[in-house]
């Protein structure tokens, strides 16, 4: 498996070389400072490749492996009379992307928010930090500092007399917090969203049901799937996370029966999966190594974490990689497994790239003055990457001593 991490650019505290001592072969990157729904220039893309591999001549060499994300544009997913025009920029974005050698694409198709947690800073028994979601306090904040209208049905009775009765002990520093934490916005975005505006843009949504969001996104997947695979591109779409809905917007990427049936939707490799056993793997109902096995063939992209259910099933946090309710090893043999299968069939591509999502902060990565997007701090996904990396390893010598 190809091992990668996420680089948010030039101002990432993180820095490329930090990737290359890591271990890392690939960099997923995307160009954030251009607006959503614009055509991604050749020049632009070419730039950003030449910051990754400007050490390349002295250094181990690193290159542009995977793009996450190219968003895709609200108006889309929305079905806007505009999404014609947005659909085909992104197509004119992937030709482009192809013809400057980069081939794999995640995206996702959640509507407004990107991933959600409640904490940013959840202290573990060993001291790092971790990201969590906690249910009651995502409920607080929808009944009682949104106001969310109609929010009340979206929740167990106890759930919302609990939330409100914790409100009333809540500071105002402590709502401004929690409200900052759950409007993050996407990673790597200048700014996070607004409390004052952010309902009219869940208002945007008042006429699309879970129904209608599949078919706008089985409509996106058909218009750019035969580009794609003209080009030569895999797309890969990345789960919801977590896998279901918030603010009374519909998910429509969160179980095995989502992603077959938006596989289904255009039947063709070029339309893939990003396999994010995180974002699956808060749903017991999903048998992470068993749709490994069922959708091995158009599985283009890892992210390989763990997450770790509470006593309230909605309630999570980022476990350690190797630990939680993802069952690792049995994920990892079944992606090298499948590696191994577009070997023996002659594919042409037949390495997956991988890369350790959410790390914990740690060690130095505690106490530094440096600013990381949340998740991605660089200690924490060094030894993420490295635990992940022993693990294939080990898998690979035992599957080989037969």
């Amino acid at each position: 498996m190809l091992p990668t991490m996420r680089w948010f650019g030039p101002t990432d505290p993180t820095s490329l070389a930090d990737l290359r001592q890591a271990g890392c072969v690939g960099v997923v990157t995307a160009l954030h400072h251009l607006p959503v729904g614009a055509v991604w220039p050749v020049a632009e893309i070419q730039a950003h490749q030449q910051l990754i591999e400007a050490d390349n001549a002295t250094h181990s060499p690193l290159y542009w492996a995977v793009v996450e994300s190219l968003p895709v544009h609200e108006d889309i997913k929305k079905g806007k009379p505009t999404r014609d025009e947005l659909i085909a920029n992104y197509q004119q974005s992937l030709r482009h992307l192809a013809a400057c050698g980069v081939h794999t694409v995640c995206y996702n198709f959640m509507p407004v928010l990107d991933w959600s947690r409640t904490d940013l800073r959840y202290e573990l028994p060993d001291g790092s930090r971790a990201l969590r979601f906690v249910w009651q306090d995502f409920a607080l904040f929808d009944l009682c500092i949104l106001q969310r209208p109609g929010a009340a049905a979206d929740y167990e009775p106890a759930v919302a007399a609990a939330a409100r009765a914790q409100f009333a002990r809540l500071t105002p520093a402590e709502a401004r917090g929690l409200t900052d934490t759950i409007l993050l916005g996407l990673p790597g975005a200048e700014e996070s969203f607004q409390l004052a505006g952010f309902q009219a843009m869940l208002d945007e949504y008042k006429e699309v049901d879970a129904a209608t969001l599949r078919e706008h996104l089985h409509y996106f997947l058909r218009a750019v799937g035969p580009v794609a695979a003209e080009v030569g591109v895999r797309l890969c779409i990345h789960p919801d996370d977590p896998p279901f809905p918030l603010l009374g917007l519909p998910r429509v990427v969160s179980t095995e029966a989502d992603l077959a049936d938006l596989l289904a939707a255009y039947d063709h490799p070029a339309n893939g999966l990003t396999f994010c056993t995180g974002s699956l793997g808060v749903r017991p109902d999903n048998d992470l190594a068993g749709m490994v096995r069922r959708f091995g063939p158009r599985i283009h992209f890892a992210h390989l974490r763990s997450t770790r259910r509470e006593a309230n099933p909605r309630n999570f946090y980022e476990a350690d990689h190797l630990a939680g309710d993802v069952d690792m090893y049995a994920v990892v043999r079944a992606l090298v497994e499948e590696e191994l299968r577009r070997e023996a069939a002659g594919e042409e591509v037949t390495t997956l790239p991988l890369r350790p999502d959410h790390g914990h902060q740690l060690l130095s990565d505690l106490n530094t003055n440096q600013i990381t997007y949340p998740g991605y701090s660089a200690i924490g996904r060094l030894r993420g990457l490295a635990e992940l990396r022993g693990l294939e390893l080990g898998i690979r010598r035992s599957l080989a001593a037969g």
